[in-house]
C-alpha cells in the first residue's frame, strides 16, 4: 500500500470516527431545530429564509435571539451587537479546541470546521482520544449540521399540518433546550445560578416595566447578557488552580 493510500484509508477512518461520535448529537439537534422552525414561522419569517438561517448561522441561541429581533422591527445594529455578545463563547471554545488540533491542521480547515464548533461539538471533540485531525472534525460537524438544518425546514414546511396543541407545545421546546444546559450547572455553581436569575430579573423588568417601554427585544438580551455576566465575574469568581466555581 502505498503512502497516499495509506494517508486516505486513515482519513476515512478518521471521518467515520468522527461521523459516529457525531451522531447523538445530530439527533439532540433534529428536535430543537424543529423546534426553532415552527418558531420562526410562528414570527412571521418565512420557511425559506429560517431553513438559511440555520444553514448559516449554526447557533441556537443566537438563531432565536435574532428571530425575537427581526420580529420586533430590530435594527442591523442591534442584531449584530446581540450576536456578538451571544456568540462570544465560540471564539473561547474555538480558542481552547485548537491546542488538541494535529499539527498538520491547515488554517483553511481551521476557517471551515470552526463555522461547525458548538457547544456539543466541542465537548465531544475535547474529549476525543488524541489529537483532533481535519478528518475527524468533518465528520464530527456533519451529522449536525445536516440535521439542524433538516429539522428546521420540518419545522418550518411542515409545522402548518399539526393541530395548534401541538405547534404550542414545540414552540416552547427550544426554551425549555435552554432550560436544560442551565440547570445542572446551576446546581453545583451558585455562581451561574445567580447570573441566571438575575438576567431573568432584569428581562422581567425590562419587559413589564413601562419606564423600559422603548427597549426592544435585541437590546433586552444585550442589557441583561452584559450586566448579569458582569455582576457574576465580581461576585463568582472562578478561582484558576483548580478550575471550580465556590460551592
Amino acid at each position: 500500500m502505498s503512502q497516499t493510500e495509506e494517508k486516505n484509508r486513515t482519513a476515512r477512518s478518521e471521518y467515520l470516527k468522527g461521523f459516529k461520535d457525531g451522531l447523538p448529537i445530530g439527533l439532540g439537534y433534529l428536535s430543537v431545530s424543529f423546534a426553532f422552525g415552527i418558531m420562526a414561522v410562528q414570527k412571521g419569517i418565512p420557511p425559506l429564509a429560517a431553513i438559511l438561517i440555520s444553514m448559516t448561522c449554526l447557533t441556537s441561541a443566537g438563531q432565536v435571539a435574532g428571530v425575537e429581533t427581526i420580529a420586533a422591527a430590530g435594527g442591523l445594529a442591534e442584531i449584530a451587537v446581540a450576536q456578538l455578545i451571544i456568540n462570544l463563547r465560540y471564539s473561547l471554545m474555538s480558542l481552547s479546541l485548537s491546542q488538541k488540533l494535529c499539527r498538520k491542521y491547515s488554517m483553511f480547515h481551521r476557517l471551515t470546521t470552526s463555522f461547525g464548533v458548538t457547544d456539543e461539538v466541542f465537548a465531544v471533540a475535547s474529549a476525543h482520544t488524541g489529537d483532533v485531525t481535519p478528518a475527524y472534525m468533518y465528520g464530527l460537524i456533519t451529522l449536525p449540521y445536516v440535521m439542524w438544518a433538516a429539522g428546521t425546514a420540518a419545522g418550518a414546511l411542515l409545522g402548518n399540518i399539526l393541530p395548534d396543541i401541538v405547534k404550542s407545545a414545540l414552540g416552547i421546546a427550544i426554551y425549555g433546550m435552554f432550560i436544560a444546559i442551565v440547570i445542572p450547572p446551576a446546581k453545583r455553581f451558585r455562581g451561574v445560578l445567580a447570573v441566571a436569575l438575575i438576567a431573568a430579573a432584569l428581562s422581567c423588568v425590562i419587559k413589564f416595566v413601562p419606564l423600559f417601554s422603548g427597549i426592544t427585544s435585541g437590546f433586552s438580551v444585550i442589557i441583561c447578557t452584559i450586566i448579569a455576566a458582569a455582576v457574576g465575574a465580581l461576585l463568582f469568581p472562578r478561582p484558576t488552580e483548580d478550575g471550580e466555581a465556590d460551592d
